[in-house]
């Protein structure tokens, strides 16, 4: 099994570490800081906000397995399901070096939001090894997946928890868990994960659909801020399913993209990149490294360039409050979960940056996934083009009521989402009363 390509960013090898090292703030920290931030305007669903504080179960497990050389290894994963009240968990499975429980904590978290604020019918999960999967062997990996499953078997179901793809795991990934569940239960259960493979009941559209959602939320935020996409200037970080998907829909409208960064180089073309050609040296050599369309410049030079829109889409907390203050974009469009931490927000507020929160801009990946498991409860699949349309449906419906509240509110984007998804999930709460 492979271990490419990576879903919320280019790569994040322990080598590649360098240029996400800013990841000041404790990811868990930060949720509860946007969760505090909404309960002005919560009314008397305030009192059940501590439920969005205290995640629902969280599972640690051993994943030990006999590596190729015939020692036995062990990696420790987690599964967290932070809220259930409005359906079955949703989340991804992140195999990285830094994976930890506070952060996979606030990725559980995020998703209960995200799902909630563009109304799908689902709680927030999430889940993860510690483990740099470019350092074991292709066995190794499927060993290490199938037991991980085989250890959070006893709360993922397709009507109780349903994993997907996240930074270092793939449909491969997703194939070998939906097979391992699938043989301890007896029967094969295609809706235990999304993100599989055409074959074995994946979605067509899945692959593109976050890098779609992010470039949709991003044209309708320039809509109404009157900056037209066509010749906009636009700089990504992050160019693997996510960031390389926006960019190349950017490109594809007539932007120009004119700075991009994975975790091997930091480029910049003035002029603006040849997306496709950068997406084939990618493809090709697994980086950026080594491409001639575009000249290498320094990671915090690369925060600071003058464009319309800015695209983090690697990992969470890497546009700190010391970023934030050098940003010259009109428009930051959050591709990856939890990139601004709650200073930055501030900080990007005040000088009047816009920025499409992750809990909107990224929600493309699990609306489709949320496609891709009504169609194999059903059995009936539907044509790329009906999911690229309902897709677009759902993330401009959502935008807009966003965008209604935040001006109602006078709030940010953040907290117009947070307002709205912790009503949704608060309200669910409180009607389903608590048991025993």
């Amino acid at each position: 099994m492979a271990s490419t390509p990576m879903r919320d960013s280019a790569d994040a090898r322990v080598g590649g570490l360098s240029y996400l090292a800013p990841q000041t703030a404790e990811p868990w920290a930060s949720f509860i800081e946007q969760i505090e931030r909404v309960r002005p305007y919560l009314g008397p669903l305030e009192r059940w906000i501590e439920t969005l504080k205290h995640p629902k179960r969280t599972l640690i497990v051993d994943v030990p397995i006999v590596r190729d050389d015939g020692t036995v290894a062990h990696y420790e994963g987690y599964r967290v399901q932070h809220s259930l009240s409005r359906g079955p968990g949703k989340g991804g499975i992140r195999f990285h070096p830094a994976v930890t429980l506070n952060e996979v904590m606030a990725l559980a978290g995020w998703m209960t939001i995200k799902n909630a604020a563009v109304g799908l019918p689902f709680g927030g999960a999430k889940g993860g090894i510690r483990i740099d999967p470019a350092t074991v062997s292709k066995g190794e990996l499927q060993r290490i997946t199938r037991r991980f499953t085989s250890e959070i078997g006893v709360i993922i179901g397709p009507d109780r928890d349903i994993p997907a793809p996240d930074v270092g795991t793939n449909a491969l990934t997703m194939a070998v868990m939906m097979d391992t569940f699938s043989m301890n239960r007896g029967g094969t259960a295609t809706g235990v994960v999304t993100g599989k493979p055409i074959a074995l009941g994946g979605s067509l559209g899945r692959h593109e659909a976050t890098g779609r959602g992010v470039f949709i939320t991003a044209r309708e935020a320039a809509r109404h801020l009157h900056v037209p996409v066509e010749g906009a200037r636009v700089v990504v970080q992050g160019f693997g399913n996510v960031g390389g998907i926006a960019a190349r829909l950017f490109h594809e409208a007539g932007a120009r993209v004119i700075a991009i960064a994975d975790h091997a180089a930091t480029l910049l073309n003035e002029v603006g990149i040849d997306i496709p050609a950068a997406l084939a040296h990618v493809a090709a050599e697994g980086s950026l490294a080594g491409f001639p369309g575009a000249a290498p410049i320094d990671i915090e030079d690369f925060w600071q360039l003058p464009c319309d829109f800015l695209v983090p889409a690697a990992l969470e907390g890497q546009l700190t409050a010391e970023r934030a203050a050098g940003v010259r974009a009109r428009l930051v469009v959050e591709g990856a979960n939890g990139p601004t931490t709650p200073a930055a927000d501030d900080i990007l507020r005040d000088r009047g940056v816009m920025v499409v929160p992750d809990v909107l801009a990224n929600a493309g990946g699990v609306t489709v996934s949320y496609f891709e498991w009504v169609q194999d409860f059903s059995s009936f699949f539907w044509t790329e083009d009906e999911i690229n349309d309902r897709l677009e449906r759902i993330m401009v419906n959502a935008f807009n009521a966003i965008w209604r509240v935040a001006e109602e509110h006078q709030v940010s984007l953040r907290t117009a989402a947070f307002i709205i998804a912790c009503h949704r999930v608060l309200e669910a709460r409180a009607e389903r009363g608590l048991y025993p």
